[in-house]
């Protein structure tokens, strides 16, 4: 089925939605139009759903230069990692140097394996829900919260997302969203975006969400959700579970992947919140905070908004 909403090969974001319904059948004109700019509609096909807050590895992704997704699993992967640097990848000297420590034979295989791990745990985690809840696949159904940003360019929804379980006690305390099990599960890699999580999301106006100067530490430490996400990636690390594996951890981050096939250096600006400082860092410095969990990427449209309330971009 074709999704609701989808970017096509030439960029071009675009939704499909038919009249919406009135009284549980598809609607008339006159039932449907509201006035001279609105229509309620229906949408016709599925949406994907990407979760907020973390980033597991991929499964598939495209090569360069391709539009087509290849399984990580394809040798033309592993021969793609095996070096993926060139002249028309623009990489500065030392996260060349970082890179390249964590490419290689193996790489690709390696993150195949853990994508795998990652789908099947979210996998069990519905399967253990539509049992919990007494529900069959067909009527299961998701409860979403969304943060600033809805929707991404590829028509993906953005969200935290949990099993739809109106009573919080019954039949059991309400768990976890599954962003955050896999989290916990060390399955997934936290990837904080600013202003799509907590305690960023909550405020009135995106000038509102800027962080104050000196307080990303502060903030970070006594909001629930981020310190908690924080800690449970410091516990998998130090258990040495999913990502952290002993005999096999993570290689490649998500996002490495994603930008050494784009052949697009990240332009995600980083506030480490390790520390209470003022710096954005750049965004091909992201590695030079060491731990995955203290690292807050700004989105390079909104570091006018840190600059203007006193914050300074790495010289």
């Amino acid at each position: 089925m074709t999704k609701a909403i989808e970017q096509l090969k030439s960029g071009l974001t675009v939704g499909y939605a038919a009249l919406g319904f009135h009284g549980g059948v598809a609607g008339s004109v006159k039932q449907q139009v509201h006035d001279g700019d609105t229509i309620n509609v229906r949408t016709i096909g599925n949406f994907g759903v990407r979760f907020l807050g973390v980033d597991a590895p991929e499964i598939s992704f495209t090569l360069p230069g391709e539009n087509r997704f290849t399984g990580l699993s394809n040798n033309r992967w592993e021969e793609f990692l095996a070096n993926p640097f060139g002249d028309d990848l623009s990489l500065s000297t030392g996260l060349l140097s970082y890179l390249q420590e964590k490419v290689g034979p193996g790489a690709a295989m390696n993150h195949h394996n853990h994508a795998e791990a990652a789908e099947d745990a979210l996998e069990q985690e519905l399967f253990k829900d539509l049992s919990v809840l007494g529900k069959s696949e067909e009527d299961f159904q998701f409860f979403l919260v969304f943060a600033h940003e809805i929707m991404d360019r590829y028509g993906r929804l953005l969200c935290f997302i949990n099993r739809h379980q109106p009573d919080p006690s019954a039949p059991e305390s309400r768990p976890a969203t599954y962003n955050e099990r896999l989290l916990k599960a060390g399955k997934v890699i936290p990837y904080f975006i600013w202003p799509n999580i907590n305690p960023f999301r909550k405020q009135k106006s995106i000038v509102e969400a800027v962080i104050p100067l000196g307080k990303a530490n502060d903030i970070a430490n006594k909001e629930e959700t981020l310190r908690s996400a924080r800690q449970w990636l410091r516990d998998a690390r130090e258990q040495k579970i999913g990502i952290f594996d002993v005999a096999n951890p993570l290689r490649l981050l998500p996002f490495e992947v994603r930008f050494l096939a784009q052949r697009h250096p990240p332009n995600r600006w980083v506030i480490d919140l390790g520390k209470d400082d003022n710096i954005l860092i750049k965004p091909q410095e992201y590695y030079t905070i060491p731990n995955v969990e203290d690292r807050l990427f700004i989105p390079e449209e909104y570091v006018p908004l840190f600059v203007e309330k006193g914050w300074q971009r790495q010289e």
